[in-house]
C-alpha cells in the first residue's frame, strides 16, 4: 500500500489529479479484466485526458459568453421549412471555420437566427475552438470605451483571437461614423484570419443607412461577403410557434432576401 500511495503522490505532483483520484478503480479494473501493464496505463491516462478535455471545454464555454446553450439538434426545422437543412448540416461540419469563412444569418426578428448562431458556436466549442459572442451594441460600446481609455489595441485581441466571433442583433441600432469605422476595422482585421457568425434583420442594401456611410458599408460588405455563407430565413416568428401550432393566427413575417 505504501507503493500505491507513493504512486498516487507522484501522479498528483505531475498534475495528473484525475489519474491519482481514479488510480484504485483502474487497478481493480485491470485485475478484474487481466489487463497488461500497457492496457492499464492507457486506460488511466485516457481518463486523465478525458477530464482535461471536459474542463477545457467548460472553460471555453464560460469564456464564450454565449447567451444560452441551445444545440442545432433542438432547432425546429419543420416550423421554418424555408431553411435549407442541408446547408445548416454542412455548416455544422465547421469547414467554414477552418477556412476562416463567414456565416450570415438574415431574417426578421424571432425566426431563429440567434439559435442557429449559438448552435454552430456549440459545435465549434465541442471541436476545441475558441468562440466569443457579443451583440453589435455591446461590441461598439466596449470598443469605444477602450478607445477613450487609450487601450483599444489591447482590447482588439478579445475580438481577434477567437476562431469564431459571433456578432448578434445587427440592425437594431444605427451607428454613427466613428462607430461604423470601428466595426469596419474589426471586420477588416478578421478578414481571412477568423470566422464571423453574424445575424441581422436588415437588407444588405440598408447597411449604408445602418452605418451612416455608404462607402464604409460597401467596403465592409465586400470583405464580409467575399467568403461567406448566407442563410436567408423566411418564415414565421420562431418564438410564437406554439401559438401558430395551436391555430392562433399571427401577422405574416417579412422576407429578408439575400443580396450581394
Amino acid at each position: 500500500m505504501v507503493e500505491l500511495e507513493h504512486a498516487r503522490e507522484l501522479l498528483s505532483s505531475m498534475g495528473l489529479s484525475t489519474a491519482a483520484n481514479f488510480l484504485d478503480s483502474h487497478l481493480e479494473q485491470a485485475v478484474h479484466e487481466e489487463q497488461t501493464y500497457v492496457q492499464f496505463l492507457d486506460s488511466l491516462l485516457a481518463s486523465e485526458q478525458m477530464e482535461r478535455r471536459r474542463k477545457s471545454q467548460e472553460t471555453r464555454m464560460k469564456l464564450s459568453r454565449l447567451p444560452h446553450r441551445k444545440q442545432l439538434e433542438d432547432f425546429d426545422f419543420s416550423f421554418q421549412p424555408g431553411i435549407d437543412k442541408r446547408q445548416i448540416s454542412e455548416l455544422a461540419t465547421l469547414a467554414f471555420a477552418q477556412r476562416a469563412e463567414n456565416v450570415i444569418l438574415l431574417g426578421p426578428p424571432g425566426v431563429g437566427k440567434t439559435h442557429l448562431a449559438v448552435g454552430l458556436s456549440m459545435k465549434a466549442l465541442e471541436a476545441g475552438m475558441v468562440v466569443y459572442y457579443t451583440t453589435l451594441v455591446h461590441l461598439i460600446e466596449d470598443l469605444k470605451k477602450a478607445q477613450m481609455a487609450g487601450k483599444l489595441d489591447k482590447r482588439w485581441r478579445v475580438y481577434l483571437r477567437p476562431a469564431v466571433l459571433v456578432i448578434d442583433e445587427i440592425g437594431y441600432t444605427q451607428l454613427n461614423r466613428q462607430e461604423a469605422e470601428l466595426f469596419f476595422r474589426l471586420v477588416s482585421e478578421r478578414y481571412e484570419h477568423g470566422s464571423i457568425i453574424l445575424t441581422s434583420n436588415k437588407y444588405f442594401s440598408d447597411w449604408g443607412e445602418l452605418l451612416s456611410d455608404a462607402v464604409i458599408a460597401t467596403a465592409l460588405l465586400d470583405r464580409l461577403l467575399h467568403h461567406a455563407h448566407v442563410v436567408n430565413i423566411r418564415g414565421q416568428t420562431y418564438r410564437l410557434k406554439d401559438r401558430a401550432k395551436a391555430g392562433i393566427q399571427t401577422a405574416p413575417a417579412a422576407n429578408i432576401p439575400a443580396e450581394g
